[in-house]
């Protein structure tokens, strides 16, 4: 498995070496040593599965209480999956990073605790798996509005066509959410 750095220090994208052959296609999908050789966690909490639909965007979420690390893929479908630097203090505070994960390329995205995470679905359904660091803490539980002019993120999916929870479109603009310090 490679394991590369995006343009956020920390966040870092997971790619399998992928054995295909006329049955279908055979990837680790997960190697406690490997990540322990980057230093990364190897201890679980628990595993999360969601299905949606095309143009659903989840998020940007995290937790103030109990912060997740968190190791996402997608097991079908694809996503584009973003994390957002939410460290008052860092030098790359409020800025994202956005990687289409798919089924097919199977990469997977390391997210560290104090990045907010979401991601939108571009294909008809999508099957979205993820490790975490810590259990979920509902009272910890914040969401940073997902179109946020102040984030910059630029969603392949149009405002007008896009799919997102109550709760998700009563997120916060970053100038008014509680971050990390």
């Amino acid at each position: 498995m490679q394991i590369t750095e995006t343009s956020l220090p920390g966040v870092l994208l997971f790619t399998p070496r992928i054995f295909s052959d006329s049955r279908g296609v055979f990837f680790e999908t997960y190697n406690e040593r490997e990540m322990r050789e980057a230093g990364l966690p190897t201890e679980w909490r628990q595993d999360n599965f969601s299905i949606s639909a095309k143009n659903v965007i989840r998020g940007i979420h995290y937790q103030i209480i109990q912060p997740q690390g968190k190791l996402v893929r997608v097991a079908y479908g694809s996503v584009v999956d973003v994390a957002v630097d939410l460290r008052r203090s860092s030098p790359d505070f409020g800025k994202h990073v956005a990687v289409e994960l798919s089924g097919e390329n199977g990469l997977a995205l390391w997210i560290p605790p104090g990045f907010g995470h979401a991601f939108a679905v571009l294909s008809d359904k999508a099957g979205f798996s993820y490790k975490v660091t810590d259990y979920y803490s509902p009272a910890g539980e914040r969401t940073v509005l997902w179109n946020d002019p102040a984030l910059g993120i630029a969603w392949p999916i149009a405002a007008e066509e896009a799919i997102v929870s109550a709760k998700d479109q009563q997120g916060k603009p970053l100038k008014d959410a509680e971050v990390f310090l």
